[in-house]
């Protein structure tokens, strides 16, 4: 984990080189304090697509938990009769 205090966001390619070095982000510190995060939008990209990925699978989990499930012949013959097939 990287920390960095804000006045050396001034130097832009050290900070370019630590977010792509780190793999991950880079927390910038303003009077000691965490105040912001920079990422290598790669990073940044990959942990959305995850947080996403996540979210589905809890709704998933829910849907399980709750009985939302149907067997999946059903569905399929539902949309044959609704669309053809």
């Amino acid at each position: 984990m990287q920390i960095v205090p804000i006045r050396d966001l001034k130097d832009t390619v050290r900070i370019e080189a630590l977010c792509a070095k780190e793999n991950g982000p880079v927390f910038v510190t303003k009077n000691g304090y965490g105040r912001l995060v920079v990422m290598d939008i790669e990073y940044y990209e990959r942990t959305m697509r995850q947080m996403q990925e996540a979210a589905a699978l809890a709704v998933g989990l829910g849907d399980a938990e709750n009985g939302r499930l149907r067997p999946g012949e059903n569905v399929l013959s539902e949309m044959k009769a609704k669309y053809g097939g």
